[in-house]
């Protein structure tokens, strides 16, 4: 199983990005079974929790993309989205895909995309 994360790249400050990330390899009844999670992590800084989605489509979001930033899901495409507005010079940041066992225990990374806000 690989996570292969896209949609990242160069945007001004206010501009939006969808990223998303595609669970290869891995069957549709399994697929569901997971906490989904996206994080994003800045040279020289502890990676950080952005937004998740759990098995039953309950989301939840850092204070940094509360109203900005939604998290999505799709079971049959094996996918799971994030959906970036309003973005600031402070979202720049490699942006990762996480997939969670119920129990907290991470079980799957992407690779990560590169996401950069600059005028």
């Amino acid at each position: 199983v690989q996570l292969v994360e896209s949609g990242g790249g160069l945007v001004q400050p206010g501009g939006s990005l969808r990223l998303s990330c595609k669970a290869s390899g891995m069957i549709t009844s399994v697929f569901w079974q997971y906490n989904m999670e996206w994080h994003r992590q800045v040279p020289g800084k502890q990676r950080e929790l952005v937004a998740s989605i759990s098995t039953d489509r309950r989301t939840n979001y850092a204070d940094s993309a509360n109203g900005r930033f939604t998290i999505s899901k799709d079971n049959s495409q094996k996918k799971v989205f994030l959906q970036m507005n309003s973005l600031k010079p402070e979202d720049t940041a490699v942006y990762y895909c996480a997939f969670a066992r119920p129990s907290g225990d991470y079980e799957y990374w992407g690779q990560g995309t590169q996401v950069t806000v600059s005028s």
